[in-house]
């Protein structure tokens, strides 16, 4: 899962851990570089020290007159320090090596059978350092079979303070103290860290949980905010200043959602009115037409001295009768569809109704099959009549110009519903013309107020049940309805 997708209260609880991990870890690195660097120090600091220590010791040899004999002089340092080199060197407990000006060793304190780490021959550089420095003095730093090991380099002088050889002493640095305190001190602070880190986990789940608790009162109140329906405000005490921001954001927008909706709403039903004034204007003049021009043929062919003229004044009044029956059944279907369906409800046989709904079908085309012989269910009458006839009217429309025509109604009883089903092997529907089907107003017939199946779906959908259609384009229709038998 993405970062992004993680809930807010997520993101802040996994954002203070890794807070208190990065510090911890920080101040651990921390530690440990500084206690590097106090070793380092220290053992530098301590190198200084023997290396005064041994410089005071040569000095006081080579010039308090009661020990060395030989004259200061660079050819004489094996001799001066035939045997002291290796007195210093105890008492000091490390490597001391003398070298002539010229780099070359004249005397050691090494011994055994282990070569020393110590040049035979000094490099060049280690000589132009020592001799050109300002403090006369050059220290390297190498590592020696797993351990540090310091260097440094400084004139032996004369009580005249010159330079009669070079004096090198090899320190090997033991750190053990200094690493045992500081896995010590890394151990005690394990423990300080885990303590602090189960003691932030607690603290960021429960600050996390307060931040977004007010956040989820309001994300609560958005989920459940709709149009068609009275929303509640919002009201926190204790909100913080962004979250209450967001609160008058919210209420303020559902002010504005209420205005919204009744002005929709308004818009819709003057809307809806305006639609329905247009196609009654339009239903009702298509059979105005037909009848104004019978009037006016009639009119100018009428003669009173024509033998005929009651044969044609019976066609003239069928002409107009079947026009004003027209209109009759035009105000009908706006009538019904105008008001919502009033049940009456009662235990029917539905097969039996189905049945008699389809009598009045002369098709021989149309076929009946119910799948029980009884089905007891709890339905208006009239009004599974009317579900009935519309379906098997508009597929006896669809089959024009089809060849075998062929309409199947198939009953059944499924979990304590009533299904119905209409099949026809008619034209069928076009995609584009799908979504529209049960729409007021929508036909595909030159004639006919497309009010059929949109009543018929208001029928359907006041039982609480469903009505859903299959089809295919040249090959046929199928609807299915599905009502409560209680």
């Amino acid at each position: 899962m993405k970062l992004k997708q993680l809930s807010l209260r997520i993101r802040i609880f996994l954002a203070m851990i890794l807070l208190i991990l990065l510090a911890s870890i920080l101040i651990a690195a921390v530690t440990i570089y500084q206690y590097k660097e106090q070793t380092n120090e220290y053992n530098q600091g301590r190198l200084e020290r023997k290396e005064e220590s041994v410089q005071a010791s040569i000095n006081y040899w080579l010039n308090s007159g009661n020990g060395n004999t030989f004259p200061l002089e660079t050819k004489n340092l094996p001799f001066i320090f035939k045997d002291k080199v290796y007195e210093i060197a105890d008492i000091e407990k490390l490597e001391i090596n003398i070298y002539d000006l010229e780099g070359n060793i004249v005397k050691s304190s090494h011994s055994g059978f282990v070569k020393s780490d110590a040049p035979d021959k000094l490099p060049q550089e280690i000589l132009y350092v020592v001799s050109n420095s300002y403090d006369h003095r050059y220290v390297n730093d190498k590592i020696v079979n797993n351990n540090n090991l310091q260097s440094s380099y400084t004139f032996i002088t004369d009580n005249k303070f010159k330079p009669i050889g070079i004096l090198n002493l090899q320190y090997v640095q033991d750190n053990t103290d200094q690493e045992r305190d500081l896995e010590e001190f890394l151990v005690r602070m394990a423990y300080v860290y885990c303590f602090m880190f189960l003691l932030a986990i607690g603290l960021a789940y429960f600050i996390s949980s307060y931040i977004t608790r007010n956040i989820k009162a309001v994300t609560d109140k958005m989920r459940q905010t709709s149009l068609n329906k009275t929303n509640e405000k919002i009201i926190l005490n204790d909100a913080s200043v962004e979250i209450s921001t967001l609160v008058n954001a919210y209420n303020h927008m559902v002010n504005e959602l209420e205005k919204s909706a009744l002005k929709l709403a308004k818009g819709e039903r003057e809307q809806a009115w305006r639609e329905m004034a247009k196609q009654v204007a339009h239903e009702i003049k298509n059979p105005l037409t037909p009848m104004r021009l019978t009037v006016q043929s009639f009119q100018r062919k009428f003669d009173p001295t024509d033998p005929k003229i009651n044969e044609k004044l019976n066609e003239f009044s069928k002409a107009l009768i079947q026009q004003i029956d027209i209109m009759s059944s035009i105000a009908s279907a706006f009538s019904n569809f105008a008001k919502m369906p009033s049940q009456n409800r009662e235990e029917i046989d539905v097969v039996e109704t189905i049945k008699h709904a389809l009598d009045i079908f002369t098709e021989d085309y149309i076929s009946f099959f119910p799948k029980q012989p009884i089905i007891i269910a709890n339905l208006d009458k009239n009004q599974l009549i009317r579900i009935v006839t519309n379906l098997v009217k508009n597929a006896t429309q669809a089959l024009e110009e089809i060849e075998n025509e062929k309409i199947e109604v198939t009953v059944s009883e499924k979990e304590n519903n009533v299904i119905i089903v209409v099949a026809d092997n008619g034209k069928g529907i076009t995609e584009n013309d799908k979504t529209k089907v049960f729409e007021p107003q929508f036909t595909t017939k030159s004639s006919g107020t497309g009010l059929g199946l949109a009543m018929v779906k208001n029928i359907v959908e006041a039982y609480n049940g469903t009505i859903t259609f299959t089809s295919q384009e040249n090959t046929g229709t199928v609807f299915k309805i599905i009502l409560p038998k209680k």
